[in-house]
């Protein structure tokens, strides 16, 4: 695995990727399917070819749930602590990555922020909140 790859890994460890090639996009999604996934105000994800794309370990502890009412949208977790991970969109050779997840920087950051007019009514862009360096 060349040197230059940037890792990702789910929170206990089980399973860990690489990304060994160029990213083709990196968006922030603020669609209801995203948010529901992630639990969160936005998924922000990569997205990469298949040949870009290697599992490292734990495959094998991967569940993957396709939306049925869904042309593409799925979503994979580690089995053992519910990470979200990479997916396969079906029928493509494209990877999902979910940004949350990688060990080391990308090196890049999202080119554009998709589903917009469906953000959570709740959501305020965070240069507006207080920041804490750290917790509270």
């Amino acid at each position: 695995m060349a040197d230059d790859a940037v890792r990702g890994s789910c929170l206990c460890g089980e399973v860990a990727y690489a990304i060994t090639g160029p990213v083709n996009r990196f968006l922030q999604c603020h669609c209801s399917r995203c948010r529901k996934m992630t639990g969160t105000a936005y998924a922000s994800n990569l997205f990469v070819d298949a040949d870009s794309f290697a599992w490292v370990r734990g495959e094998s502890q991967l569940s993957r749930y396709d939306l049925p009412a869904a042309r593409a949208f799925a979503t994979s977790f580690c089995r053992a602590c519910g990470s979200h991970m990479p997916y396969r969109i079906r029928g493509s050779r494209t990877f999902v990555v979910p940004a949350g997840a990688l060990d080391d920087d990308p090196g890049l950051t999202p080119q554009r922020t998709v589903y917009w007019a469906s953000r959570a009514p709740w959501f305020v862009h965070t240069d507006t909140v207080e920041t804490n360096e750290e917790g509270l």
